[in-house]
């Protein structure tokens, strides 16, 4: 069986087709209107959302099935203190598929060890949101036709963005990918990324102070928010903050064909006098967010009996007593789960459910 937790989980070619099935959605709408007749979705949402969830549910809709689940953490048993392995092994009982978002790092792949049906991760902590990557590859392809080749620049917070390490480790699988990483010192990408993503993908990065001394070279702009809280000093932030705010003198020097995405919401990093240029195509992108996870849902529906699309092998996970993460937002260090680590080439110990590393 096929869970989405982490970009990784996917291939290439499942990628692939899953994108080319959210176009031939787009091109054929009627198509696909009730091929899941009866089939259910569970929303198990921990934490608020407003976009990924309703996307959720109108894909599910769109193709005919029907959702239940919760919104708030608050209005199910987990605020009688049931864990996500018990709700999961509840809930798989009436649904064909999962979605869920948690604060809590790992949640979604806790779950996917107890769960009999598929299940997506939309989105736990500040580790992975991989249904959003699956939206920015579509919204790229779209927008620019393909995605081997292109430049791409991530601008904001680097070091929190979930969206951004999802997005990135999902590039590596494409061709002479080249990264741009614009943000300050304080919210830059995490060495983990850079290395055990980045250099072992062979992706082509760089880091920069500003938006205007690469725009020339972007095909796409990948703008996130720079945000006050993740600032120990407030004289700091106010020094960096209008850096990395894009307004259209920024835009001058820029591609003509570049693409401008943001996963949304926005507070103040795009001005809105940015929203009318053809570049922007943020909102675009939220639209095709419904578009592939309607190919999503079908497809792991489909995939659920089918032994060639299986979970990937990852490196040999183990567990020592004498080893706990230490990551406050780790669901290991929340609920009785058993610890899992695993080696990294480099010889670190790192926390499976959360990728923290790990010392005695």
């Amino acid at each position: 069986m096929k869970h989405l937790i982490d970009p990784t989980d996917l291939t290439r070619k499942e990628t692939d087709e899953i994108i080319a099935l959210a176009l031939d959605i787009i091109a054929n709408r009627e198509k696909y209107r009730d091929c899941l007749k009866y089939h259910k979705l569970a929303t198990l949402f921990y934490e608020p959302s407003t976009r990924t969830r309703l996307s959720f549910t109108a894909a599910m809709m769109e193709l005919g099935g029907n959702v239940l689940g919760f919104s708030d953490a608050k209005n199910s048993s987990v605020s009688k203190g049931e864990t996500v392995a018990d709700t999961v092994r509840v809930v798989d009982k009436f649904a064909d598929i999962i979605a869920t978002r948690h604060s809590l790092e790992g949640a979604p792949y806790v779950a996917s060890r107890f769960s009999r049906v598929p299940i997506i991760n939309a989105g736990d902590g500040s580790h992975a949101h991989p249904t959003q990557t699956l939206t920015d590859l579509l919204t790229i392809t779209r927008e620019l036709g393909g995605i081997d080749g292109i430049t791409i620049g991530f601008c904001g917070d680097l070091k929190f963005g979930r969206t951004v390490h999802s997005l990135i480790k999902a590039l590596g699988g494409y061709k002479d990918i080249k990264v741009i990483l614009i943000a300050p010192d304080e919210l830059r990408l995490p060495d983990y990324i850079k290395h055990d993503v980045c250099d072992r993908q062979g992706i082509n990065y760089r880091e920069v102070k500003t938006i205007e001394e690469v725009i020339g070279e972007l095909d796409v702009l990948y703008m996130t928010r720079v945000q006050k809280e993740r600032f120990l000093d407030e004289e700091e932030f106010a020094r960096v903050k209008d850096s990395f705010v894009l307004d259209p003198a920024k835009l001058e020097g820029a591609k003509k064909k570049m693409a401008i995405l943001h996963p949304l919401p926005r507070v103040n990093e795009i001005t809105q006098e940015v929203d009318q240029d053809p570049r922007a195509a943020y909102f675009r992108q939220v639209e095709n967010g419904k578009f592939v996870r309607m190919a999503l849902i079908y497809s792991l529906i489909k995939w659920k009996d089918d032994p060639t699309h299986a979970m990937p092998e990852h490196e040999e996970y183990f567990t020592d007593v004498t080893l706990h993460c230490h990551n406050s937002k780790c669901i290991s260090t929340h609920e009785d789960v058993k610890p899992l680590f695993h080696h990294t080439d480099e010889g670190l110990v790192r926390c499976v459910y959360c990728d923290a590393i790990v010392s005695k």
